[in-house]
Parts: structure tokens; sequence; C-alpha cells
């Protein structure tokens, strides 16, 4: 069954289409916000919060969008949100080698691609609307049109996140070997 399917049956009041949304984009939704957010805690609650929200505004999903880019509309607002707050909760970084690793140090039930710790650690150091534009684009596989529909970025705003963001990441993950970390 497809999305649009489901959004069809969950807006008829099937429980379980919906149901069927969260289980197909789980994985990908906590990824990108484990990856956004740094702590597996934190990245658990955006996501809950953000398929509620999703729930909640079922009636007011275009069908000429695909679910799983409306979906992270909201999953990266969310994401943001919580940056945000979490900026004027704490006006500070942890400097902590271990702490950031310990932190960054992904459950084996969510492995991914950028899994390797001193890829966590350096994508953590990367300003988040970088590493948010890394994350859509490399991670998620994201064409740049998706992405500027999801972000409401221009394109070209994107492509230089993600350029800036890359040579950020090489340059982090370089001195992180030179180091031996």
């Amino acid at each position: 069954m497809t999305d649009a399917e489901l959004v069809v049956r969950t807006r008829a009041g099937d429980p379980d289409a919906f149901g069927t949304l969260v289980a197909r984009h789980y994985d990908a939704c906590w990824r990108f916000a484990y990856h956004m957010l740094g702590e597996r805690a934190d990245a658990e609650d955006v996501v809950q919060d953000s398929f509620l929200r999703a729930y909640l505004a079922i009636g007011r999903y275009d069908e000429r969008d695909q679910f799983r880019g409306w979906l992270f509309r909201i999953l990266t607002n969310q994401c943001r949100n919580f940056l945000t707050s979490r900026g004027r909760r704490t006006k500070r970084f942890v400097q902590d080698e271990i702490a950031i690793e310990s932190a960054a140090a992904p459950p084996a039930a969510h492995a991914s691609g950028m899994e390797d710790a001193a890829v966590v650690r350096a994508l953590a150091q990367l300003d988040p609307l970088q590493r948010e534009a890394l994350l859509l684009k490399y991670a998620e596989e994201l064409e740049y049109s998706e992405m500027s529909a999801m972000t409401g970025a221009g394109e070209s705003a994107l492509k230089m996140r993600v350029k800036r963001g890359s040579e950020r990441l090489r340059a982090l993950l370089a001195d992180a070997k030179d180091r031996g970390v």
C-alpha cells in the first residue's frame, strides 16, 4: 500500500494505517533527528512529537506532496525548534571529547552509513543548518528541490550549505585523523 493510500485510510479513521506510516518512516526520521540533535533521548522525543503533529495535521496534508517530504518538513522544524530551545537553556558547548563521544554514539539498532564515531563527532561540530543540509542530501538522499520544499531555503542556499558543510566536515575529519581520534 502506498503512503497516499495509507493517508486516505488514516483520514477515514483507520488507526492501523497511520501505524504503518510510522513504521515505514520511523528509522529515517530517528536517524535524521539523532544526527541533528546528538542525543538519543532528544531524537526520540522530537520524532514522537513530529509523528503526533503529523497525525493531528493529516487533514491538511496535500496529496500532491510526497508524504515523506511533508513529514520531514515537520521533523526538520521540530529539530530546529528543539535546537533553538536548547540554545536558550544552555549557552555553552561541551568541550569534553569523552562526553561528546558518548553522547554521539548511536545505538546498533539504528545503524546507517553515518555512524562512524569520528563522523558523528564531526557532524556535531557543524553549524546546524549545514548539518541539516548534509543529512538531507547524503543520509536521506534527497534532491535539492525536495530539500528546498522541506526547509523553505532556496536551492542555491542549500547547495552552498552542503558545499561548505562538506568542506568543514572533511577538515574536521582530517584533523581528527591527525590527532589519532
